[in-house]
């Protein structure tokens, strides 16, 4: 899998989480992968992307890209999903946000432009 998600041409949505952490893990990353594979299989997920940098209270940033809003609705209201936002809440989390964003345009480098 490619760390930069493969999208569709715009428009399309993106849902952009980004967090600091609690220390320790008590869980953390097996969730994290579990929702990654879930939303998945969600109608509209068409990528995820994901960076978080080192230490204890590591800031994180999670993209997912979905085709419209009613994806992400149903996204949010996934039930593992929200046992997993409240165990973030509770235990995981020190702070987040969430914000939704109109993907109108997007260009880049293709890494494997010119290769053969």
């Amino acid at each position: 899998m490619s760390a930069i998600a493969t999208t569709p041409t715009p428009p399309y949505y993106a849902v952009i989480f980004t967090s600091t952490r609690t220390p320790g893990d008590d869980g953390y990353g097996e969730m994290a992968e579990r929702m990654v594979e879930l939303a998945a299989q969600q109608p509209g997920f068409l990528g995820v992307e994901s960076a978080r940098s080192p230490g204890e209270y590591a800031a994180g940033i999670t993209v997912s890209y979905w085709s419209d809003l009613a994806s992400i609705r149903a996204w949010k209201a996934n039930l593992d999903h929200r046992e997993a936002q409240a165990r973030g809440r509770e235990r995981w989390y020190a702070s987040y946000r969430v914000r939704v964003a109109l993907v109108e345009r997007e260009y880049g480098l293709d890494e494997t432009a010119g290769m053969s």
